[in-house]
Parts: structure tokens; C-alpha cells; sequence
């Protein structure tokens, strides 16, 4: 017997997801069809390809091998299926979409019920991580990074930049006070992030053209941490306008500092590998999202 898509899809999607429940639950069939699934496509290439444990599932080093081939599979036939579809002027296929936190929940998911309609044969992958990942390792269509871009391997089309300010909660100045300069944060809580000190950097003058290096006195690694952690005030953060843009405009953070704060932005791309022929699904997408944020306040 020949082997189906349906199995190969099968046998990849649990890989990804680590296990058959989770497999079933993302291609909508049950996990007894998922498991006589997988059966079938090792009795037919009569191998095991995972060793099943109450715990953890693994792969044979058979499994490493027809994991690689699968995928190509599965991707040239989407190639194609999505050639078709190009003919008639109608993206689809998956498209997968990688963005630090605070830009998926504040930027992109407001915007998915409307793209959707509009292209309703995408079905968007939405995935969040707080650090750069590979674009191919994580099999990334795009992803969304915030500051100086440094890989020349990948394209990139730039979306705009988001201005940084030092915000506070109305509850922590009434308890703090108001810092009346810049040498008064010192005696302020300060948030900030744990891993990279170039985002401890404020947009305020520690000297004529120095801008100040903060040691936060609480820090997390996500930007939406630590915008919760300014409004449930834990202290001063420095956060992008498109964290802070509802809570500033609803009044659950207020501006510090403001005269002082300095001109200070973070550039935002959409990053992709260099390929000859782009898919129509990455365009589409890519266009979509340059269209929101140059018509509102996104940013």
C-alpha cells in the first residue's frame, strides 16, 4: 500500500506537537484516528519511527531520517497547491507568523478577525517568543522583530518604529510621588529587562547626549511583563507606544519625566528568507499589515 498525505501529515504534526492528543486537537480528528494513523505508516515502511513511552515521545534514528523527507512532502505539495490557488488570484495555505508577545497581543491579534475575512484561505499559525529564532528551524514564514536588524541571510521590510516612554501607574505616583528630574530615579523602583542591557537604555539624558542606563530594581523578560507590572504598580518602566498606547489612553499609565524624555525609537520589520519567487500568502500578509499601521495608530 501506497502511503497517504494523511499519514504523513499526521506523523509530522505530532512530532511538532510532541504528542497524539495534541496532534488530534490541531488537525481536528481523534487521537485513536491519529494513533492508527501513525500505526499504518510504520507497518508500511515496516520501521519504527517513535518509541512510545506513558511519558515522552522520541524518535528512532529511522524516524530523524523520514522526518526530513516527510516535511519536504508536505511542503511541495503545499507549493503546488498554493500555485494553483495563485492562478486564481486567491492566497492560501498556512501561514506561520513568529512576533515577540507584547507586538502579537497588541498589534497582530486585533487585527486577525479582519484579515481572516478577507483572506479567509490563509489559516494564520500565530507563535511568540521573547527571543530572535531561527526562521527555518522554527519553520517561520515571518517574523516580527523589534530593534536593529543584523542577519544578512534574511529579507526584510520595514513597518515603521515605535516611540519609547517612561510610564507609571496613577497608583504608584500617588503612593512615590512624581520624579521632578532625572536624578530623582534613583530613589524611584525601576522595572526593566533581565537579559538584554541595551533595553535598559531610557530615552532620558544621563548626560548632554548620554542617554541613561538603568539597573532595574524588578525585571522579567517580556515586554507584556513588564507593562503589567507597571500598571499593578511595581514601579517606572520604559515601554513601546504599541504596549502602552490603550493603558496610556485610558489612563491605567501615566507619562514621567515627559519633559525630559528624549526622542528614542525602536524600528520594526518583517523578516523573511531571501527567495527568488515570494508566496502570495507572505505578500498578502505583509501588505495587509503595512495598510494598518500606516492608517492607525498601531504603533
Amino acid at each position: 500500500m501506497k502511503i497517504t498525505l494523511e499519514e504523513l501529515r499526521a506523523w509530522v504534526v505530532v512530532v511538532d506537537t510532541g504528542s497524539i492528543t495534541a496532534a488530534a486537537e490541531q488537525l481536528n480528528q481523534t487521537s485513536s484516528g491519529i494513533s492508527r494513523a501513525l500505526s499504518r505508516l510504520e507497518n508500511k515502511l515496516q520501521t519504527t519511527l517513535l518509541h512510545r513511552t506513558t511519558r515522552r515521545l522520541a524518535l528512532s534514528e529511522e524516524g530523524q531520517i523520514f522526518l526530513e523527507h516527510a516535511r519536504q512532502i508536505l511542503t511541495s505539495v503545499e507549493t503546488a497547491e498554493e500555485q494553483i490557488a495563485r492562478r486564481r488570484e486567491i492566497p492560501s495555505g498556512r501561514l506561520r507568523i513568529n512576533a515577540a508577545t507584547p507586538f502579537m497581543l497588541h498589534v497582530i491579534v486585533p487585527l486577525v478577525a479582519e484579515f481572516s475575512a478577507r483572506y479567509p484561505l490563509i489559516q494564520l499559525e500565530l507563535n511568540t517568543d521573547d527571543v530572535v529564532i531561527d526562521l527555518l528551524e522554527q519553520q517561520t514564514d515571518i517574523a516580527i522583530r523589534i530593534g536593529e536588524l543584523r542577519d544578512s541571510t534574511i529579507h526584510a521590510r520595514n513597518l515603521g518604529s515605535s516611540k519609547l516612554r517612561l510610564l507609571a501607574s496613577p497608583d504608584y505616583l500617588a503612593k512615590y510621588g512624581q520624579p521632578a528630574s532625572i536624578a530623582d530615579l534613583a530613589s524611584h523602583r525601576l522595572i526593566g529587562f533581565t537579559q538584554l542591557d541595551k533595553h535598559n537604555i531610557w530615552p532620558v539624558w544621563r548626560s548632554e547626549g548620554e542617554f541613561l542606563q538603568v539597573k532595574p530594581d524588578v525585571s522579567a523578560s517580556s515586554g507584556e511583563t513588564i507593562r503589567q507590572l507597571a500598571v499593578y504598580g511595581q514601579g517606572i518602566a520604559r515601554l513601546s507606544d504599541f504596549v502602552s498606547r490603550e493603558d496610556r489612553e485610558s489612563g491605567r499609565l501615566l507619562p514621567v519625566l515627559e519633559q525630559e524624555t528624549q526622542e528614542m525609537r525602536h524600528p520594526i520589520s518583517a523578516v523573511y528568507y531571501r527567495n527568488s519567487t515570494l508566496s502570495a500568502r507572505i505578500t498578502c500578509f505583509l501588505d495587509f499589515l503595512s495598510e494598518q499601521i500606516a492608517s492607525k495608530p498601531l504603533l
